[in-house]
């Protein structure tokens, strides 16, 4: 069993480079990318069966977890791309994300629920979601977790010790999707209603909107402003989360889907699904300053980029 040797990674959490990397998904190529986000290159290469689409980078742990959707199982990679464990959790696994002291987070889009698991695995606690929990947030500081509940348009708001769900919040559109933890707030991209929700975790209310492009899928934070994805609009759409005004629209590739904050603020990644590409968006100039070409079918969805932890 893989649980010693996960326990023993996790704690030794070994980097030989420290560096900025991406673990990119692609679903339709049976494959995780791992990307030098400095270089803007592909460093490794892995092949998952399955259709791998959900993902979770943990540079404290020096750990990528991806979440096969055709089969519910979960595949841990080290910083190389080497597979070093897997655990089948069952057809509906679907979000993921990680949390303090090594802790992961997956939900169950069938069976609605969300269950924490150990530095090496084990179940920890389940708890009951809204219907088809999709995308997963973490807060800062580990101690709330929230799930986008897709078919009940809502996000449901947990203690992270111990599964204890506080708040069930209806969001501004239906079907929220991606879901982001930033500035305090809880921020969902509405799939089938066009916009963002922005949640107070602590009230547990809706506390504003806005206006996306069409069908938004996931949400990231760059240099002071919001980025949206929009699925069918093949663009992201670029938002003050201050002052909750929309200030911009980029052009990306087909079909975009995950996005996730460049390591140094400067910009984000987007995996642009139909076109087998990550771009990456300056914050400031809202220029697309690189492409990388991906297997096919990137999706991304998750915290799929981070900062290697010193030796």
């Amino acid at each position: 069993m893989i649980r010693a040797a996960l326990a023993a990674l996790a704690l030794a959490a070994p980097a030989a480079l420290a560096g900025d990397l991406a673990f990119v998904t692609s679903q339709n190529g049976n494959a995780v990318s791992v990307i030098d986000l400095t270089r803007r290159e592909v460093i490794a290469t892995t092949t998952i069966e399955g259709a791998p689409a959900p993902v979770a980078y943990d540079p404290a742990t020096a750990r990528a977890f991806v979440i096969s959707a055709d089969t519910g199982r979960l595949t841990v990679l080290d910083e190389s791309g080497a597979i070093t464990g897997t655990l089948d959790l069952g057809e509906g696994a679907f979000g993921i994300a990680t949390g303090p002291q090594g802790a992961v987070y997956v939900a169950d889009w069938y069976g609605g629920r969300l269950m924490r698991l150990g530095v090496d695995l084990e179940t920890l606690w389940q708890a009951e979601t809204g219907a088809a929990p999709a995308g997963i947030a973490v807060s800062p500081d580990g101690a709330l977790v929230a799930t986008a509940d897709r078919d009940a348009d809502a996000v449901s708001i947990f203690e992270a010790a111990s599964g204890k769900r506080l708040h069930q919040v209806k969001t501004a559109g239906p079907h929220p999707f991606g879901i982001t933890w930033h500035g305090g707030r809880i921020w969902t991209a509405d799939v089938q209603g066009d916009s963002l929700s922005m949640i107070d975790p602590v009230a547990g209310k809706l506390t504003g909107s806005l206006p996306t492009g069409s069908h938004p899928y996931a949400v990231a934070f760059a240099g002071g402003r919001g980025f949206v994805t929009d699925q069918y609009g093949s663009t992201v759409t670029v938002f003050d989360p201050e002052a909750l005004t929309v200030i911009d629209t980029v052009a990306t590739g087909d079909y975009p889907e995950g996005i996730a904050p460049l390591p140094d603020g400067s910009g984000v990644a987007v995996a642009n699904w139909d076109s087998d590409t990550l771009q990456i968006i300056d914050a400031t100039t809202l220029q697309v300053t690189a492409e990388i070409d991906l297997p096919a079918g990137p999706r991304a969805f998750g915290s799929f980029t981070g900062r290697q932890v010193q030796p």
